[in-house]
């Protein structure tokens, strides 16, 4: 008999967060969920809390204590009790969807305190997999990004000696074929209906931008060990392919499923076994009229283009990608710059960044900030 599993779901309130309290709240036998995380939505993570029959519940930023507040629910604050209670000896697994860099110190702290990190929060990989990946034993890290998700499942079982390539499918956004003066005219509504997956507004908009799979390719790079030159991006506007594997004798393994973030989600939790899911429809092959594949237009979506000469440039140079990316994407969603400023900026920081060897998580969120106060004067200076 399988023994309870023992979770922690930080962003809880964010879209994979509250797919994550669905896949928990489907399996009251197999997980019992200690505690959550929020940034700052305490309604929720309190509704949240009473579902579950949470007790522990964290926000990123202070606020004054609701009157509603169930008395029996301890209510903490900030990165450092977030840390005490990953560390909490009776934790088996923290899912970390909390949304950008600021899940980097949370991905360092369940890592440091040996636990398994179901890992939705890319951007820990992208800005730090030099700092991360060392403190990593083996099947420490599950991915629940769906591509990522794909790669590891399609390499369970396998030699990484055989892999030859790893490919990363996408979308193509909502936008996929449009030029850029059509882009230009652009705003955040249209940005934010992606044909085919419900996800949050930053990595909607960075799915518009291809820079999301800009930061998958880094991401993969770290996971996997593999070679830049060896992580290729097709896109496949169905979602359905979720990513392939290559191997040197020719042959392909792709993973198929719905576009459904409770999928790898699950299996992040499950493995190595596989929970049935009676809940979820299954996927049809006799209803599919075609898959298609397509190469990324990198020169209209530049933000692929970028992404990986930072990848494969190392060091710093991942982390002020993510840190102008970030800063560009919240300025679009405010109205206070075009779509296509995003690159813009994007590229501008990278081309005044000082490139480093990445030394640590200190170092790297220095490197953050420094980023984003040049993003805000490009910002000035674009509008």
């Amino acid at each position: 008999m399988q023994k309870t599993l023992r979770v922690i779901i930080l962003g809880s309130t964010g879209s994979v967060g509250r797919q994550a309290v669905d896949v928990a709240k489907n399996y009251p036998e197999r997980i019992q969920v200690l505690a959550l995380a929020a940034h700052s939505n305490l309604s929720l993570l309190c509704e949240q809390a009473n579902e579950l029959g949470v007790r522990d519940v964290a926000l990123a930023t202070r606020c004054s204590p609701q009157p509603d507040i169930p008395k029996d629910l301890r209510l903490g604050f900030g990165t450092s009790y977030i840390a005490q209670l990953i560390e909490r000896d009776d934790v088996d697994v923290v899912l970390n969807a909390i949304v950008g860099v600021a899940g980097l110190k949370a991905s360092f702290a369940t890592l440091k305190a040996g636990k398994r990190l179901a890992l939705a929060n890319k951007e820990s990989l992208v800005v730090g997999g030099d700092i991360l990946m060392p403190l990593a034993a083996p099947g420490q890290i599950l991915p629940v990004d769906s591509e990522h998700s794909a790669l590891y499942q399609c390499l369970v079982g396998e030699d990484v000696q055989s892999v030859c390539q790893l490919w990363l499918t996408a979308s193509g956004g909502p936008f996929r074929g449009w030029d850029r003066k059509q882009l230009a005219a652009i705003d955040a509504t249209q940005a934010l209906t992606h044909p085919t997956w419900q996800m949050g507004p930053k990595i909607t908009i960075d799915s518009a931008t291809l820079m999301n799979k800009g930061l998958e390719i880094i991401e993969a790079h770290h996971l996997f060990a593999i070679p830049y030159s060896n992580i290729c991006v097709v896109v496949h506007p169905q979602s359905i392919i979720h990513s392939l594997v290559a191997f040197s004798d020719g042959s392909f393994k792709a993973q198929l499923g719905l576009p459904d973030m409770r999928l790898p989600i699950q299996y992040a939790l499950s493995h190595p076994r596989r929970w049935p899911t009676p809940h979820q429809k299954p996927l049809d092959l006799t209803t599919l009229m075609s898959l298609d594949f397509q190469p990324p237009d990198t020169e209209t979506f530049g933000c692929l283009k970028l992404a990986r000469v930072a990848g494969e440039q190392g060091g710093t140079c991942p982390t002020a990608l993510n840190a102008a990316n970030e800063f560009a994407v919240a300025a679009f969603l405010d109205g206070k710059i075009g779509f296509l400023d995003i690159e813009r900026i994007v590229e501008r920081c990278l081309e005044q960044h000082d490139r480093k060897p990445a030394t640590s998580i200190e170092q790297l969120l220095d490197v953050d900030n420094v980023t984003r106060e040049q993003a805000r004067r490009f910002i000035r200076y674009t509008v």
